[in-house]
């Protein structure tokens, strides 16, 4: 089977696939769909971008009695990033199935916010290990109607030391349900939280050997204090659209972020000391090309939803063969060609060695360009935020028609609109955006003022 329309799914399911232009299943998607729907724990190993999210949430939508307002499904997730996203495409694919509730519950919300939410249960939660076990605790989140339980990118919640959090939150759920186990790679401790949670799963293992061969990876040996001028040579001679540089620890991310904006680019920093809204912000501007370079440790970096990202850069190396993998796999997705660099210090050697070796990959090593005399380029866009969202009923149409419509933009100005539940985001080509706040400000949306802001 490789069209979704020869599952056994609902007409709601399938009218949202057809909105979202989802025709022929992924190989993820083929491989284990048939056997969510028929209600059987599954363990997938398949990388980021594979359309694992798509799987578990038609899985999770396809069982749900939306009548019946219990927590019916649980999705665990490493990162706060990672389970906006996954909510996000459970809120697309559930676009025409009435009253869906599903609630985002994580940390850096206040709990008292979220304690509110749950008066009412959601028919779906989405949340980081923390948040979710303090909740169950608090007994406010309630198990005993959960008949799914989905463990998201499980080899990076083990890696970020959730595994008890993990095994006391499962204690909660009933013993008769679905477990659902996806990891971008299989480590032994993967196979034994299988062994600990899931009953006979099915066993899929996507092998990503035609993806990788559309990522081109080049190392450059340089000077540990030469690293920031051998990065602007690299981003200056590439001109990347969007690219994420990976460094190891908060502090390297705040300095060659510093660096970078003296010298003219459009970068921002990504860690986590920052609060939600912040990132939030700083995920929305990335991704709709608001700014050019995202410079981020691997756990802020963790859940980034950018379908076509044309270049990663290590500015350090990373700790392990996983991690780089997981570096590298964020370009090169969804049949794009993607460009990896990495810049190896003089005591990192013998890590990218290492990684080689594991990776059975050639250290193509080339020289640093020299560029003399060429300015950064400035982002295509500049994003517009929205005081108002779903909880308003503002929908990506109405902010597209109200710019296009009476503001007298032309479509090619507006970029990619991002609604959330108190506010949108709008990302309006760099030439347009004087004209478009100032019409916004001065007319309504679905025939109300709300108040605009520049995100800079």
């Amino acid at each position: 089977m490789n069209s979704f329309t020869d599952l056994n799914l609902s007409p709601p399911l399938l009218k949202a696939l057809a909105e979202l232009e989802y025709t022929e299943m992924t190989p993820v998607q083929a491989a284990s769909l048939p056997a969510i729907l028929e209600k059987r724990d599954v363990l997938a190993q398949a990388k980021t971008g594979s359309g694992k999210t798509a799987a578990f949430a038609l899985g999770l939508l396809s069982s749900l009695d939306a009548s019946i307002s219990k927590v019916q499904g649980l999705v665990l997730c490493p990162t706060r990033e990672l389970a906006d996203q996954v909510s996000r495409e459970i809120r697309r694919l559930a676009a025409f199935i009435p009253n869906v509730k599903v609630l985002t519950l994580c940390g850096g919300v206040p709990r008292r916010t979220h304690i509110n939410s749950l008066s009412h249960e959601p028919h779906l939660a989405v949340g980081t290990p923390g948040r979710i076990l303090d909740l169950i605790k608090k007994k406010a989140l309630p198990l005993e109607a959960l008949s799914t339980l989905v463990l998201d990118e499980a080899d990076r919640m083990l890696d970020m030391g959730f595994a008890e959090a993990i095994e006391e939150i499962v204690s909660y759920a009933p013993t008769k349900r679905q477990t659902l186990l996806f990891s971008a790679t299989m480590p032994e401790p993967i196979r034994q939280f299988s062994r600990q949670f899931q009953r006979t799963p099915l066993d899929v293992t996507i092998k990503s050997d035609a993806d990788e061969i559309l990522i081109d990876q080049y190392f450059y040996e340089v000077e540990a204090d030469e690293k920031v001028t051998a990065l602007t040579h690299l981003l200056l001679h590439h001109q990347p659209e969007s690219c994420v540089v990976f460094c190891n620890t908060r502090q390297t991310v705040r300095d060659v972020h510093e660096a970078l904006v003296e010298q003219g680019f459009s970068a921002l920093a990504l860690h986590g000391e920052q609060e939600q809204r912040e990132r939030e912000e700083m995920l929305v501007r990335f991704a709709n090309r608001s700014c050019n370079v995202l410079i981020a440790t691997d756990v802020a970096a963790r859940g980034l939803d950018i379908k076509e990202l044309p270049m990663v850069i290590n500015f350090d190396i990373a700790s392990d063969a996983d991690t780089h993998i997981h570096r590298v796999g964020r370009t090169g997705r969804a049949g794009s060609h993607g460009i990896a660099l990495s810049l190896v210090g003089p005591r990192e050697g013998y890590r990218a060695r290492t990684i080689a070796d594991q990776q059975k990959l050639e250290l193509n090593w080339k020289r640093i360009p020299l560029i003399k005399n060429t300015t950064a380029q400035s982002a295509a866009f500049i994003t517009i935020a929205v005081d108002g969202g779903r909880q308003d009923k503002v929908r990506p149409g109405d902010l597209l028609g109200a710019l296009t419509g009476d503001a007298g933009l032309p479509g090619t100005a507006v970029g990619k609109i991002d609604v959330f539940p108190t506010r949108s985001y709008i990302a309006i080509a760099r030439e347009w955006h004087n004209k478009a706040v100032e019409r916004l400000r001065a007319g309504t949306i679905k025939g109300r003022k709300f108040r605009i802001r520049n995100i800079r």
